[in-house]
């Protein structure tokens, strides 16, 4: 009875296992979307974590719902927004799986570390097994965040790199004679769509929708929070105010871009010294001294014994 039993519980691990391994596998294959202002929908990676656990965010509704979770949620929604994540998750989906991540994800962790150290018993799982379970716990508490500051700032330096071109392509089209809406729909159709076209093709949407000029360049630099494109949205909002030429701003603008930008690498030049300081002393520093000094050392130790 006892060896049935065990044979029973073994076959009933393994089909957890497999039917875990067949989720997560089928969760890691989805493809996730937002869509764009023009219904046409952009493809979004998602860590394969948070694609196993979204659909269990709705039993945090209660939790997340209470007052203490209020602030960070609507810090999380805007941050969300300027990665580019509207329409695939919100503030109160991300702060649920701000729990979930390290409740679930940390539990298994820490039931493979025991099970591995009761298994070895001479290995660094069973003598500071305490120590990677508090480790694991951690690092899933803290990646949700780690992975939205990452993902805003890629999706920020993308619109960085490519603000001055699109400038340059603006300020020659309107020079030409064109009006700047038509400048922006030229643009967004012969572009590929990148972060800025995404945001430069909404502004126009809303814009076509009955905004003012202003207030969709205004909704642009808050919704993206990116100080270049805010710089330009501000300048743009002045020059509609002060009736000032939109071609001579643009043009001033992209110069100015250019000159941060140079100034940008300039900083990044001048910090690579010490940057590769590091490595250089701990990898190519100690090579050079085995290289050098490893066959004295071998012809002593010979001569030693």
């Amino acid at each position: 009875m006892t060896q049935a039993l065990s044979i029973a519980m073994t076959f009933a691990w393994a089909a957890a296992a497999v039917g875990l391994a067949w989720y997560v596998a089928s969760a890691a294959a989805e493809v996730t979307y937002v869509t764009l202002a023009d219904g046409r929908r952009q493809a979004r990676a998602l860590p394969v974590l948070f694609k196993a656990l979204l659909p269990f965010v709705g039993n945090l509704d209660a939790v997340v719902s209470r007052p203490a979770f209020a602030g960070r949620i609507e810090r999380v929604g805007r941050t969300l927004v300027s990665a580019g994540m509207e329409g695939l998750l919100d503030g109160r989906e991300f702060a649920a799986l701000e729990l979930l991540c390290p409740a679930v994800a940390g539990a298994a962790w820490c039931a493979a570390t025991l099970s591995l150290g009761a298994a070895m018993p001479e290995s660094p799982f069973a003598t500071s097994g305490i120590s990677i379970c508090i480790a694991g716990v951690a690092a899933f508490a803290l990646m949700p965040g780690m992975w939205l500051r990452a993902e805003l700032r890629k999706r920020h330096f993308s619109i960085m790199k490519s603000l001055p071109f699109v400038l340059d392509l603006l300020t020659l089209s309107v020079e030409a004679g064109m009006d700047f809406i038509s400048a922006l729909q030229r643009n967004c159709q012969t572009r590929r769509m990148d972060p800025l076209n995404e945001e430069l093709l909404r502004m126009v949407r809303e814009i076509q929708l009955g905004s003012s000029r202003r207030d969709a360049l205004r909704a642009m630099a808050d919704r993206v929070g990116q100080p270049d494109l805010r710089s330009l949205a501000h300048a743009l909002v002045q020059a509609d105010e002060f009736g000032v030429s939109i071609g001579a701003i643009l043009r001033i603008q992209s110069d100015q871009l250019r000159s941060r930008r140079f100034d940008r690498a300039e900083k990044l030049a001048a910090e690579a010294p010490t940057k590769m300081l590091g490595p250089l002393m701990l990898c190519i520093f100690p090579a050079v001294f085995v290289i050098l000094l490893g066959p004295v050392v071998m012809q002593a130790a010979n001569g030693i014994f």
